[in-house]
């Protein structure tokens, strides 16, 4: 990663000035090197408002005197080659402004840090770790992710597990127990809350001060690579959630970060973010531009992450966003269009997908901005998917509706299908749904204990058979009843109770048959996969649907019983004449269900039904998701 050369070349700093430096972090920060024969550190920071610039350190008593950096030129960049400083040496930088203040600054490129509440930045080496993920990096290359399946287990490294208050497991013991438990339970890929520095533990790492060191909290970065390493290895791929909307105010990062505004705009009320008490990027300043663009490749290059889930999203685009009108402000064209952040995410994207044509890169937006996943050539954002917030917040308000009134919000379960193929979508069940007194997945569901489980099996399975790519936050695999609590982890010992158990079971089987199935994912983004059998039947609370794969007679009929009624003779039309075989039933006794007697074939007769050419009469239990495929030999 180091580039082993004693300074940084003025063809990178142009480039850093004008926004087009993409991997800035091979010649910012501090890099181990030699010069003349002799070890030490070259560092580089950008900080043009400033009258001088020094680094002290654990090796300097914080005195900076004694190592003071040299302006290059008019690039606002200070850097200097100090022998004897090596890996492991705690340093910042200490600025003298314009003003003649003095004050002590983190690194904005440190590749590790202090652990909390220490603040310095930290030398660290990072081109010392052995891979072994060749394999999947080949596949990678060759894997298209629209084809695919993605089923995502979205964690927070710091409560999953741990062994007591602030007593974190660390990234190689996480290598192990979490890795396993996410490829044994038939997930595609991992999806870990923010682990860029950060100061705060409740922040989750959405408030970040070190934007290329991942938190110490864990271990050191060779850790991470491991846990990285190993999910490969077990063929999960990695995501990361990606912080670039907004920092974090505390002294020692960005803010302010030379005397004057730098990272941040100039005019505050572009700058503050009140929501959540931080500051905004200055998206159109190219500097800016080359350590963001550049973090997101960081990442990837560096770490082999597979993809980011970028935070906030209409946060960034829009001026006003969650803003008093006090704050508000137009744009050069009097529109609220953030134009800067929109030019700024259509180059990420760009350069992105330039360098990695099969990374993921999600946007987590909650607005109705048009052609968010089109591409940038196409006037669209570039982004490759799409969180569906809509059907998120559509299908939990159905959820928590008690069955004999769902009759009346029918059109919540069925209307994301008008605009399923807008964009490429995941749909998320994540972590800000189960937290801040909002409850567990479980503990949303009406009725009592059991019918709670019932629910909630119900749930998963019109979700994982409804087109999208699929996010689950850890613990809804399990029905905790219990919402996030951040500083703990999980309520594990539920899993003594047996509706608890059979319900890991459930997503688990659920996981591993939609990742077998192509019908549920191949055409994901293709109105040619999905068909409705009946999606009017709101009287029963019932729907069916059919999805296709590319095969045309590759598909599975699914059946959702949202309502508490039995309908043991229940007629469904069907695509084809063949037998069709019960492939899931979430009221299976396995399941916590009721185990009531089911056959497990039914043959479809020449009765047509539903604009259907066959027809096949089912048993359907209360609160009951069921899955079938056609036999082998299917006739037309």
């Amino acid at each position: 990663m180091t580039t082993g050369t004693a300074s940084v070349s003025q063809h990178d700093l142009y480039l850093y000035n004008h926004g087009e430096l993409f991997r800035a972090y091979r010649a910012f920060g501090a890099h181990p090197c030699e010069r003349d024969g002799e070890r030490g550190t070259r560092f580089a920071v950008w900080a043009p408002h400033a009258r001088e610039v020094r680094v002290a350190g654990d090796f300097n008593g914080w005195r900076g005197a004694s190592h003071p950096l040299a302006l290059s030129g008019t690039t606002g960049v200070w850097q200097a080659f100090f022998p004897g400083i090596g890996d492991g040496a705690a340093y910042k930088y200490e600025i003298v402004d314009a003003d003649g203040r003095v004050f002590l600054k983190s690194d904005p490129f440190a590749f590790f840090s202090e652990l909390r509440p220490g603040t310095a930045s930290v030398v660290a080496n990072l081109d010392n770790y052995s891979w072994g993920d060749h394999s999947w990096q080949e596949r990678r290359s060759r894997s298209k992710p629209y084809e695919r399946p993605m089923l995502v287990y979205e964690v927070h490294l710091g409560s999953w597990r741990i062994d007591g208050p602030e007593q974190f497991w660390s990234y190689e013991r996480l290598a192990h127990e979490l890795v396993d438990y996410v490829a044994d339970n038939g997930y595609t890929h991992i999806e870990i809350l923010p682990i860029t520095e950060h100061p705060f533990d409740r922040s989750w790492g959405y408030q970040t001060t070190g934007y290329y060191s991942a938190t110490s909290r864990y271990g050191h970065p060779d850790g991470l690579k491991k846990l990285v390493d190993r999910c490969h290895q077990r063929g999960i791929g990695v995501l990361l959630d990606w912080v670039p909307g907004h920092f974090c105010k505390d002294d020692h990062g960005l803010r302010r970060f030379d005397g004057q505004p730098l990272y941040e705009p100039a005019d505050w009320r572009v700058a503050e973010k009140p929501l959540w008490g931080t500051l905004a990027f200055d998206f159109g300043r190219p500097e800016v531009q080359s350590f963001l663009i550049s973090n997101a490749l960081f990442w990837m290059d560096v770490y082999h992450i597979d993809g980011i889930r970028v935070d906030a999203v209409a946060s960034m685009i829009d001026l006003n966003f969650d803003k008093p009108p006090e704050m508000h402000t137009r744009n050069k064209r009097g529109g609220i269009e953030n134009l800067d952040a929109l030019a700024w995410i259509r180059k990420l994207n760009e350069v992105v997908f330039r360098y990695y044509p099969n990374a993921l890169v999600i946007a987590e937006d909650s607005s109705a901005w048009p052609g968010v996943t089109a591409p940038v050539y196409l006037g669209g954002l570039g982004f490759n998917y799409k969180w569906n917030m809509g059907w998120m917040n559509d299908m939990l308000k159905y959820m928590e509706t008690e069955p004999a009134h769902r009759s009346g919000v029918h059109n919540l379960a069925t209307f994301s299908m008008m605009y399923a193929y807008a964009e490429n979508y995941v749909l998320p069940l994540s972590h800000d749904e189960v937290v801040h007194g909002k409850r567990s997945l479980l503990n949303k569901m009406p009725g009592a204990y059991e019918q709670k489980f019932s629910n909630l099996r119900l749930f998963y399975g019109y979700w994982m058979t409804h087109p999208g790519k699929k996010l689950l936050f850890m613990g809804g695999e399990f029905g905790q009843y219990d919402e996030w609590k951040d500083l703990g982890e999980l309520d594990w010992p539920v899993l003594r109770y047996p509706l608890h158990d059979s319900m890991r079971r459930f997503t688990r089987d659920l996981g591993s048959f939609y990742r077998n199935e192509a019908a549920l994912w191949e055409q994901d983004h293709s109105p040619e996969g999905f068909r409705w059998i009946d999606a009017d039947n709101a009287a029963q609370s019932v729907l069916s649907y059919i999805r296709f794969g590319k095969k045309r007679k590759s598909h599975l009929v699914a059946v959702c019983n949202f309502s508490a009624a039995a309908y043991p003779v229940f007629r469904l039309g069907v695509p084809t004449g063949a037998s069709y075989r019960l492939a899931m039933n979430s009221d299976a006794a396995d399941y916590g269900g009721s185990g009531a007697a089911m056959p497990r074939k039914f043959k479809a007769e020449r009765h047509p039904m539903h604009g259907q050419p066959f027809s096949m009469e089912i048993v359907l239990p209360p609160l009951t998701f069921l899955l079938f495929e056609p036999d082998a030999s299917v006739e037309d």
